[in-house]
């Protein structure tokens, strides 16, 4: 297991630790996804969260190699023919080659990912496969650098769980979405509140379990963003590995949900 870093300082996070932690353990999964980590990974995790094997078929094997999302939501987001739709978190792409399968060739996909060497892997596999209509930029989830109102679809897998402002991401979707436009996605909540000494360790935060959020929390800053939610479920199928892991799942509650919220016209 990785050394455990304090990531909170008089009670603040220290977002300049946690960036870099975050950065460091998704580095190791676009480089070295047969590694041992908090997670399952790959092709074998996806078909488990129910992604059909047909559609994992037609996206790049190494794509699904680095695979480290959550939940299968893309049901949810109903992505059609045409639309752009915005991947926060891309990570090595799968969910965005994906959704680039679903909107076509009229359609386009971005995605966004702070990790250069996830981004680099993407964009290369985008490239050596002849996915032209997605494109991958640098930059931050709590500030999505794209146009207001130019989204149809966002979508989002295990990421903002591993955000410290997530008022800032709800409020970043809720810009970009247009009228009408929706919000699919799958991250990690809990049940009941964390105490400070799991939201402290910046290894289960990197591990999509120190940030996470109380559920009804999470709820509640989507609505506080303008959006309504339509769709909130369990995800009984994604585990953690982990003993630390499974022990914070077992006592606070921590889980995988997916959910499903529109922007008003």
């Amino acid at each position: 297991m990785a050394t455990t870093t304090p990531i909170r300082e008089s009670g603040l996070v220290d977002r300049g630790a946690l960036e870099q932690k975050v950065k460091d353990m998704y580095r190791r999964v676009a480089k070295e996804p047969e590694g041992e980590f908090h997670f399952a990974m790959g092709r074998p995790l996806a078909e488990e969260l129910g992604y059909p094997p047909a559609d994992l078929d037609r996206i790049p094997r190494q794509a699904l190699e680095s695979f480290a999302g959550v939940g299968h939501f893309l049901g949810l987001a109903a992505i059609r023919p045409g639309e752009t739709v915005l991947d926060l978190g891309s990570g090595s792409g799968t969910d965005t080659f994906l959704a680039a399968l679903y909107t076509g060739p009229t359609g386009r996909v971005l995605g966004l990912d702070m990790t250069d060497e996830q981004r680099e892997k993407a964009q290369r596999l985008a490239r050596e496969n002849g996915f032209h209509n997605i494109s991958f930029h640098a930059g931050y989830i709590e500030e999505p650098p794209f146009d207001d109102a130019s989204v149809d679809v966002v979508i989002s897998n295990g990421v903002i769980n591993l955000s410290a402002e997530k008022d800032r991401v709800f409020a970043g979707i809720a810009r970009v979405l247009r009228p009408g436009g929706r919000l699919a996605l799958s991250d990690i909540v809990t049940e009941s509140p964390l105490p400070e000494k799991v939201k402290c360790d910046s290894t289960l935060w990197a591990a999509c379990i120190g940030g996470a959020m109380q559920q009804d929390d999470y709820r509640g800053g989507i609505t506080a963003a303008g959006l309504e939610m339509v769709a909130f479920q369990d995800n009984p199928q994604y585990r953690f590995l982990t003993d630390a892991a499974q022990a914070a799942s077992r006592s606070y509650g921590v889980k995988s949900v997916n959910l499903l919220a529109t922007k008003p016209e």
